[in-house]
């Protein structure tokens, strides 16, 4: 197993990819895998625990996580009257929306010892998110939360008209099978290409919120693009 033995290239390594955190995770390999292994307790049990290839104790803040947004999810969002918009530190522009990364942690491991999740750790987005909202009835769904399990999934709050309705709500699922190869450049660490995909859970939500059955889990909602400092 290849170790990086270099602080500054641990710290590159950790930070490229901690940016996949939950993206590549969730490869075209990994979906075919048995979902028995998902938790690390179930993988822990087949195997000793290996050397980590990188580790990164604080994701440093400054990143962000931008959704370049699927022409059929914004197509749907018109038939059903919903108006998307921002909250917090969110910014929506040009088809795209982004939520500041404000921390997290990642350790990663060879893929290929086998040890499930290689990915372990999160990446935290506090204060930012994203509303829908039609009919006198707004839906924010905030702190959005990385998790690179088996699968790979987003959680965050969801709020209607202000009151928190359903915490730490796993709110999309992430495919990272044609995720691309990392670049760092200009002191950032760029991953480019998951899918970000509704949950079966937050389409249930949304469809009763807004009285239609027009949602299903695995609708594409765009693309994802990762952006962290390695400084």
């Amino acid at each position: 197993m290849k170790q990086f033995r270099s602080p500054t290239k641990l710290l590159v390594a950790g930070v490229a990819l901690s940016a996949a955190l939950g993206l590549s995770a969730c490869s075209s390999d990994d979906a075919s895998a048995d979902e028995s292994t998902s938790s690390s307790s179930s993988s822990s049990a087949q195997f000793a625990r290996p050397e980590p290839v990188a580790s990164l104790p604080a994701i440093p803040a400054g990143g962000s996580t931008a959704v370049a947004l699927d022409a059929g999810f914004v197509e749907a969002l018109t038939t059903l009257g919903l108006t998307p918009g921002t909250v917090g530190g969110a910014s929506l522009a040009d088809g795209s929306i982004s939520f500041p990364i404000t921390g997290g942690t990642v350790t990663v491991f060879d893929k290929e010892t086998g040890y499930k999740p290689y990915v372990q750790g999160t990446v935290f987005h506090q204060g930012s998110g994203l509303s829908l909202a039609a009919g006198g009835t707004t839906v924010e769904l905030t702190n959005f939360t990385i998790d690179p399990g088996t699968p790979s999934r987003l959680f965050g709050d969801v709020s209607v008209n202000g009151e928190l309705a359903v915490p730490s709500a796993p709110l999309f699922d992430l495919d990272g099978s044609t995720l691309n190869p990392p670049t760092i450049e200009g002191g950032e660490a760029t991953l480019q290409g998951t899918e970000v995909l509704l949950s079966a859970e937050a389409a249930e939500l949304l469809n009763s919120t807004f009285n239609t059955d027009a949602l299903a889990g695995g609708f594409l909602i765009g693309i994802a693009t990762i952006t962290v400092p390695t400084s």
